[in-house]
């Protein structure tokens, strides 16, 4: 987990204006970088001499509660020096508060297109984009406000919406207080109160999860637990993706997903979400998990280590299936269905990315986030792209811009053409160069790759409102 600052940053309040501290500077040569706040949510806007007149509008992604907040305009360095090159001008707002913010990041993302208008001047077009819960937010932006952006990238993105995403983090949490917390009542997995508190809760059972990897049995729960999520068994994008046969690298990474990701997420994520949410947003009533393990992409891996551990897996299933079950509250569903579940109705075009091997927010988000789009028969206006790869948003500066400059042409043409096709991605990441063919740590050469993400186990969007549980 991040490490945990409270940063205090002085605002100097404007009588009758939200907009504080507004800095013009020269930024590299011939670019305007603008740096200020709006309604506590501090700006970055950097516009180059010879802009095109098209904005490309960015989403960060996670913040944990106590770490730095800087405004963002883009992902990396290298794919925002590239594209001020090629005229785009650059924005990102860090939105007025931390954690699942998607509330205050619709309306400070919104603010701050308003106050380039006033105050940069009127682009020809608007372009979203953004990482990870910035994936999610740029998906809702368009949703929301369709009139003021030409298309969209979301990447890595939390495209199956918030129930459908923290549903599955509850049902790997659940298994793990049965099968290895021996159930401890002094666990607690929902209404986790104070976020402090859940810090503590959250080392103890990640000194829980590291006693259970010292075992055979542990490993093959670590692996269900694993399953229940469709995490998937490829940890390090420098490393290759382990054989199918073995299961003892599979299960490590799996470990290591839980551990180093997941986990702070299940638990000091899960407590900052209730405390804006009012309560529990997640439920696994009615969920069989026989069943959601039949339709896992890991089922063999466990089914396997589980034969080698001598353990019965149709006994833990059993456990699962016959303990008492958590409701969600009702309010605290509402509002992560405000604060977003998709409804498909695409307006413009999107082209979405994700690495195969993304332990955080699974590639089998979009197939969700495809089913309702096309449900909604808007097929047309979307394109999903996949990079082969291990790693949560480990794009290449290259990739990045080789889907972005797909989805310029796809807007000017009206058409997607072959631009999607996995040759021509690669060849077009390619030609710019090893320079911005790198992931930090290696060199990567471009990874786009032919792919098709499993079904979602958890699925929840706009068409299940009104039935609450009923992907059981």
């Amino acid at each position: 987990m991040r490490t945990r600052i409270l940063t205090i940053v002085a605002l100097l309040a404007l009588a009758g204006s939200a907009f504080v501290g507004v800095h013009v500077a020269r930024a590299t040569a011939g670019t305007t970088l603008l740096t200020g706040s709006i309604g506590g949510a501090a700006y970055k806007i950097e516009v180059p001499a010879q802009w095109n007149g098209t904005l490309v509008l960015y989403s960060h992604g996670y913040v944990f509660p106590g770490s730095k907040n800087p405004a963002q305009d883009a992902g990396d360095p290298a794919t925002a020096a590239f594209l001020l090159s090629q005229g785009y001008a650059l924005a990102g707002s860090s939105y007025s508060a931390t954690g699942w913010a998607l509330q205050q990041a619709f309306h400070d993302q919104t603010a701050l297109l308003d106050f380039f208008n006033a105050n940069v001047g009127h682009p020809a077009r608007v372009i979203a984009w953004g990482h990870s819960l910035g994936g999610i937010i740029t998906a809702g932006l368009v949703q929301q406000f369709p009139d003021r952006f030409v298309g969209a990238l979301p990447m890595c993105g939390v495209l199956a919406g918030g129930v459908a995403t923290w549903n599955p983090g509850l049902d790997g949490a659940f298994a793990f207080k049965l099968l290895l917390a021996g159930n401890d009542p002094t666990l607690p997995i929902v209404h986790l109160g104070s976020i402090p508190q859940s810090v503590g809760e959250l080392n103890r059972a990640e000194t829980i999860l590291g006693a259970a990897q010292a075992t055979p049995q542990g490993k093959a729960r670590i692996a269900l637990i694993a399953a229940l999520g469709d995490v998937p068994d490829w940890f390090s994008p420098a490393t290759p993706e382990p054989a199918a046969d073995d299961l003892a690298t599979q299960e490590q990474n799996q470990f290591l997903w839980e551990a180093q990701t997941d986990f702070p997420f299940l638990f000091a994520g899960r407590a900052e979400l209730e405390a804006r949410a009012g309560g529990n947003p997640s439920w696994n009533t009615g969920v069989n998990y026989q069943k959601q393990l039949d339709q896992s992409v890991d089922r063999d891996e466990v089914r396997a280590l589980y034969q080698q551990a001598g353990l019965d897996l149709d006994a833990d299933l059993s456990t699962l299936n016959a303990a008492p079950r958590i409701a969600a509250d009702p309010g605290a569903v509402s509002y992560l269905e405000n604060f977003i579940v998709f409804n498909g109705d695409l307006q413009i075009p999107v082209l979405t990315m994700h690495t195969t091997g993304d332990g955080l927010v699974v590639n089998q988000q979009e197939n969700a986030y495809r089913d309702v789009v096309h449900t909604a028969g808007n097929a047309k206006m979307l394109r999903q792209v996949f990079v082969h790869r291990a790693g949560h948003c480990a794009f290449t500066p290259g990739e990045t811009i080789a889907a972005f400059q797909t989805l310029i042409h796809r807007i000017d043409t009206g058409k997607w053409q072959d631009t999607t096709a996995t040759d021509t991605l690669n060849a077009a990441a390619s030609a710019l160069g090893p320079a911005l063919n790198t992931v930090p740590g290696f060199t990567a050469g471009p990874a786009f790759v032919d792919f098709d993400p499993a079904k979602f186990l958890r699925p929840f969007d706009a068409r299940d409102i009104t039935r609450p549980g009923n992907n059981d």
